[in-house]
């Protein structure tokens, strides 16, 4: 499969300070590609090393096979949507669709024509006319998307996008985008720090720390097999067994990963501890567990009895679901 973007040994320092610490990375042509990762990890800076917004210290940066890497922003065929979408307030919600085809020289008919084409792509048709302050914050969303569609970019760019949106819309809007992603067959690249948006979206992501790539895979790779401490503790809820807790739950004295919705509360398990507390979660139950000198949490379905504190609770599991981790980190 072709790749639309590739990093060769790219690193980008500020100064002492390394945001991204050479990296290499190809993201497939068409693919939905997600980098995840905390504030500072380096993922937001690759993206811009993508967009042209930012330049590497050292490496190659590829786009289609084509070196970038000095390439300015006006010359990639990528375009960039914003967490705040960056419209402009004084324009019309068409003037800002086509305010990239009027940089580009096309006359008024064809980029008005254009752009409320986008707008019934992102199921805005008859916004034309109004301001974005006019608009919700889901709309302006779709209005910034559609702005960078319109320049019909090999490969769009979403820094965060769904940050500002509330819960309900923040999902909405994560179906759609991935229904859009599908629909088009153009490569998105999306930069988010929450891993529910990564891996219900995501053919495959990247978990960014400290400027580097601790994983990449597919999500379920990602989610059910993490390399290290920092991934299984990052993406999703994990218990992160130490080398003597692992032991105990039937394991070689390593480092584990045991995702809480694995674990179940029983009887006649070998392996007991005491609950120390409960949160109460809606579809279910949270229940802390404590045994050999660390806490667990088990997560119960919906209308299963919760046990009280300071009770003593069997854990069981089903083997498969302990996944024995290369290291520490």
């Amino acid at each position: 499969m072709t790749a639309a973007v590739q990093f060769h040994s790219v690193s980008r320092h500020f100064g002492k300070v390394k945001a991204v610490d050479s990296v290499d990375l190809t993201i497939a042509e068409g693919s939905f590609f997600a980098m995840l990762g905390p504030s500072g990890s380096g993922k937001t800076t690759c993206l811009r090393l993508i967009s042209g917004f930012e330049s590497p210290t050292a490496g190659q940066i590829s786009i289609f096979g084509q070196d970038v890497s000095s390439v300015p922003p006006h010359l990639r065929n990528v375009n960039t949507v914003f967490q705040d979408y960056a419209l402009f307030p004084h324009m019309t919600v068409r003037d800002n669709v086509a305010y990239g085809l009027m940089v580009k020289g096309v006359d008024r008919k064809t980029r008005a024509d254009k752009a409320e084409e986008m707008l019934g792509l992102v199921k805005l048709p008859g916004f034309g006319d109004r301001r974005p302050g006019q608009l919700s914050g889901g709309q302006r969303q779709r209005v910034a998307l559609a702005r960078a569609l319109v320049n019909e970019p090999r490969v769009l760019l979403l820094d965060e996008p769904l940050g500002a949106l509330d819960l309900k819309l923040r999902e909405a809007m994560q179906d759609e985008l991935k229904a859009l992603q599908q629909r088009l067959g153009i490569t998105f690249v999306f930069v988010t720090h929450d891993q529910g948006e990564a891996l219900s979206m995501a053919d495959r992501l990247a978990v960014f720390n400290d400027g580097k790539i601790a994983q990449i895979g597919t999500p379920s790779e990602v989610y059910d097999h993490p390399r290290t401490r920092f991934v299984a503790d990052f993406v999703g809820s994990s218990n992160v067994l130490s080398p003597v807790v692992t032991q105990v739950f039937g394991g070689p004295a390593k480092w584990a990963s045991l995702r809480p919705e694995n674990l179940r509360l029983t009887s006649d398990a070998p392996v007991t501890g005491t609950v120390v507390s409960q949160r109460y979660l809606g579809s279910g139950a949270r229940v802390t567990v404590h045994l050999h000198g660390q806490e667990v949490a088990v997560i119960i379905p919906a209308g299963q009895p919760i046990p009280e504190t300071g009770s003593t609770v069997g854990l069981g599991f089903d083997p498969r679901a302990l996944h024995v981790m290369e290291g520490e980190a």
